[in-house]
């Protein structure tokens, strides 16, 4: 069973950064990884995924430029490094997993297995 725990939520003002970070047990070599969120009132929504073991990354185009999704392989955790946060980035951001030998990332909900708990995130502006 595959378990994610995500930390570094927390309440900033508009233009700081933050940097949350998804700790994954088990192998990792053949996940693909993912972060989401979900305003209130909203539907999840894909941010940003990573390839674990190429470390291809891949943006949704409200983030590029702003976020950064990363991978330590030594702490089996993920990053997303949040730069230039804005109100609209105020939400609950999830940790996805799932376990596959494709080489591509993955962008939607229904493809991954495994989610992590949630981390608020809360920008004032």
């Amino acid at each position: 069973q595959v378990q994610l725990v995500e930390s570094g939520g927390g309440l900033v003002q508009a233009g700081d950064s933050l940097r949350l970070s998804c700790a994954i047990s088990g192998r990792t070599s053949l996940y693909a990884m993912g972060w989401f969120r979900q305003a209130p009132g909203k539907e999840r929504e894909f941010v940003a995924a990573i390839r674990w073991s190429a470390g291809t990354t891949f943006y949704t185009d409200s983030v590029k430029g702003r976020f950064t999704v990363s991978r330590d392989i030594a702490k089996n955790t993920v990053y997303l490094q949040m730069n230039s946060l804005k109100s609209e980035d105020t939400a609950v951001y999830y940790c996805a997993a799932k376990r596959t030998a494709a080489t591509i990332v993955l962008v939607t909900i229904k493809e991954y297995d495994y989610w992590g708990q949630g981390t608020q995130v809360t920008v004032s502006s």
